[in-house]
């Protein structure tokens, strides 16, 4: 099936070490394919949480070693980032995450009804220049993409240090019939991720949204 939506990346192998890219012989044991393989494995935790673009993982191997009853589904593109979180899951012997290493959307797409608890996005690429808007991931599309995965009262947490991209998002996310804003977090961050860090760094504010889906 070809979907409807414009790559929100560029998809390249990048700088990679060499230790990364031993690393990545063991993505197909750890890389999920479709939702159903997710619900499968999920059957074994008490709650699935997604995180979408999870770049160098320190926020994903953090909540995993704290919270081991929770199945985390990471989505990342780029192998570097694939390749450090490989690595950290051999060294902490973490057993709760699953990889899925290709464009969320294509999973999200997939018939395998309501599975996730809560959906994490950090930092989604901004696509700063105008031109490029239209090319952002957070959309209606998108959202009702994610609301026809996630379970009802599921959490889904976003944040950004682009006041043009939480300006869109807050506007998309107020209008939508699919989320409401929510007072619960589901896994309340602790601390700011490398790309948040860098963007306070810059002078920029991070932006947090957290919602929950309604029928």
């Amino acid at each position: 099936m070809r979907l409807d939506f414009l790559p929100s990346f560029v998809k390249r192998k990048g700088r990679i070490t060499k230790n990364q890219e031993e690393n990545l012989k063991f993505l197909s044991d750890l890389s999920i394919k479709n939702l159903k393989q997710i619900r499968e494995e999920a059957s074994n935790f008490s709650y699935c949480c997604l995180e979408i673009g999870f770049g160098n993982a320190e926020h994903l191997k953090f909540q995993a070693l704290k919270n081991s009853d929770i199945l985390f589904i990471g989505s990342e593109v780029y192998m570097s980032g694939i390749g450090t979180l490989i690595g950290a899951i051999k060294k902490h012997n973490i057993d709760n995450i699953r990889i899925f290493p290709d464009d969320i959307r294509i999973l999200l797409d997939d018939e395998g009804g309501n599975i996730f608890d809560a959906v994490k996005i950090l930092c989604p690429d901004p696509w700063p220049k105008e031109r490029h808007h239209k090319r952002r991931l957070i959309n209606n599309y998108f959202l009702r993409l994610l609301h026809k995965s996630m379970k009802d009262k599921g959490n889904l947490y976003i944040s950004t240090d682009w006041e043009n991209y939480a300006e869109s998002i807050k506007k998309l996310l107020n209008d939508s019939t699919c989320f409401v804003r929510s007072e619960k977090f589901f896994l309340k961050k602790e601390h700011f991720t490398k790309f948040e860090q860098r963007g306070l760094d810059d002078g920029r504010n991070i932006f947090e949204f957290n919602y929950q889906t309604i029928d």
